[in-house]
């Protein structure tokens, strides 16, 4: 009896350039998905100095005015979008092997992907509940021109609040381990940490690195969830107001 013939299997986009885009995702963690959360968890820290200091940050950044959407799409939602979809390809493609190797590098190969799955939900989450986009859906409580008040009505404004609060803790310590842990293996990657003692090096330095980023992002979501709003609304006006130039006045 003759054999049927079977057609070669087509390899799919994905696996015909695997290379390319797990390269894309490890650079898009960082530059620019990484630098945003770093930029993002700065200012909201900048509440510890008062909701005016606070206010002149979110000013400087709307100061981009009508550039500052296509900013936000093409330059942290779109790899933002890429470099999650591609995590949880990855995730759920890889098989991870705790028990085998009980040495640190499968539990933060585990580790990774749990606290991005957990950073991806809550960005979303804040997203809806801050951004304007999310207003359609009965979120974007946030307002530029109102910038402190309004970031705090996003923990006050509920019976929960301290319920809340944790889950933006939860979320601030899994994004910051994500990314600091991800540029750990980053450099990796990229064959700039090579040897154990280069990676031990940057081990420690990524460590630091996510302490400070985390200390800074708790300190914003503990100064929101106890932030009197109403002071912080006139706070902010003040701020805006110093920050507005006088009518009829230019430049040069």
């Amino acid at each position: 009896m003759g054999h049927a013939e079977t057609s070669p299997v087509t390899p799919s986009f994905a696996e015909r350039h695997h290379f390319l885009l797990r390269r894309l995702h490890s650079l898009a963690g960082i530059v620019p998905v990484g630098v945003f959360v770093i930029m993002h968890l700065s200012v909201n820290a900048s509440i510890g100095a008062g909701a005016g200091e606070f206010q002149k940050q979110v000013n400087r950044i709307h100061d981009l005015g009508p550039v500052l959407v296509p900013v936000e799409i093409v330059g942290i939602f779109l790899p933002l979008l890429f470099h999650a979809l591609m995590g949880f390809q990855i995730w759920f493609s890889g098989r991870p092997n705790s028990a085998a190797y009980p040495y640190g590098a499968n539990y933060r190969y585990t580790l990774q992907r749990v606290t991005g799955g957990i950073a991806f939900v809550f960005i979303v989450y804040h997203l809806w509940q801050m951004h304007w986009l999310g207003s359609t859906f009965g979120g974007g409580v946030f307002d530029p021109h109102d910038a402190a008040s309004t970031a705090a009505a996003g923990l006050q404004d509920s019976v929960w609040v301290i319920p809340v609060a944790t889950l933006y803790g939860i979320g601030v310590i899994s994004t910051v381990y994500h990314l600091a842990n991800g540029i750990w293996t980053a450099l990796i990657t990229w064959g700039l940490t090579i040897g154990p003692s280069s990676q031990r090096v940057s081990g420690y330095a990524c460590t630091a690195f996510g302490l400070l980023l985390g200390l800074a992002g708790l300190s914003a979501v503990y100064n929101f969830a106890r932030l009197d709003t109403k002071a912080a609304a006139v706070a902010s006006a003040m701020q805006s107001a110093e920050d507005t130039p006088p009518a009829g006045s230019h430049s040069g």
